[in-house]
């Protein structure tokens, strides 16, 4: 299996949406009681400079939020990337902010208790190749619904060209992608549902037992040589696959000779069989 992603337990997670910058006043100020994580940034202070090569922690809660984020030692190494994960960070603070002080004043207003939202995102390193450095995000958010609600996110750094790609870019389509994957992937769906479930799975157009498109989720690729990709991970999140209780599904399937038929030919070379 890939090892690419981890329930946050430091603090809670954060959403998939970016929102422009926006958002101030003093209801965004964390509080002074409050206490950081080791190595994350005290929430009575405004987060730090963050320090080029260094793994990076923010930690902030206040009465309307609590807000974590964090990315590992080899993406706060690479200059661009580390813009991009800064800028993001502010961006999703920003949303939660303002968010969270707007349900705060409705609460009020309809005289109805408000409890403070969560949301985070942890970035954690997939592969780190020599032109490559892939990341999967376990997000989090908890706006007081019923239960809370958890996804993930996918980067994939071109150290080469200095830009960020998504897995699929490195294919000819999403459709041939998809097609070079989806039987073993619906095979191993299948086998993970029937031990959750107690029961097979009896394959249907509808849900909860249709077989989802693989690429319509999370879409990671490891390495298990540390020179090429020979791996493709997807991380199936609540819901997609089957009833909220029956949790996340990772599903790993190693680059055969219908997967590197798929690849786009200028990045073959980054590709090799796995195993």
């Amino acid at each position: 299996m890939i090892k690419a992603r981890a329930i946050v337990t430091a603090g809670p997670v954060l959403s998939l949406a970016l929102f422009a910058v926006a958002c101030g006043g003093a209801g965004d100020a964390p509080s002074q009681g409050a206490s950081a994580a080791s190595g994350a940034v005290p929430t009575h202070a405004a987060p730090s400079s963050p320090i080029p090569g260094e793994a990076r922690k923010v930690k902030i809660a206040n009465d309307f939020f609590e807000f974590d984020y964090s990315y590992p030692a080899a993406a706060a190494g690479i200059p661009g990337l580390k813009n991009w994960l800064e800028a993001d960070m502010r961006q999703q603070q920003s949303r939660l902010a303002k968010e969270a002080r707007a349900a705060a004043k409705e609460a009020k207003t309809d005289n109805f208790p408000f409890r403070p939202w969560a949301n985070g995102v942890e970035w954690k390193v997939v592969t780190d190749l020599p032109g490559w450095l892939s990341l999967s995000a376990t997000i989090f958010e908890d706006s007081g619904g019923a239960h809370p609600n958890h996804g993930y996110r996918a980067l994939l750094w071109d150290k080469a060209a200095g830009q960020q790609r998504k897995a699929e870019d490195l294919f000819t389509s999403k459709a041939a992608l998809s097609a070079a994957i989806r039987e073993p992937f619906c095979a191993m769906l299948d086998k993970e549902r029937a031990k959750r479930r107690g029961e097979p799975v009896v394959r249907s157009g509808e849900w909860p037992n249709n077989c989802i498109d693989p690429v319509a989720s999370t879409l990671i690729l490891g390495s298990s040589d540390r020179a090429h990709f020979n791996r493709i991970g997807i991380l199936v999140g609540p819901y997609e696959a089957g009833a909220y209780a029956e949790g996340d599904y990772e599903i790993t399937l190693p680059v055969d000779a219908r997967v590197m038929a798929a690849v786009r030919p200028e990045y073959r070379d980054s590709f090799a069989l796995g195993k």
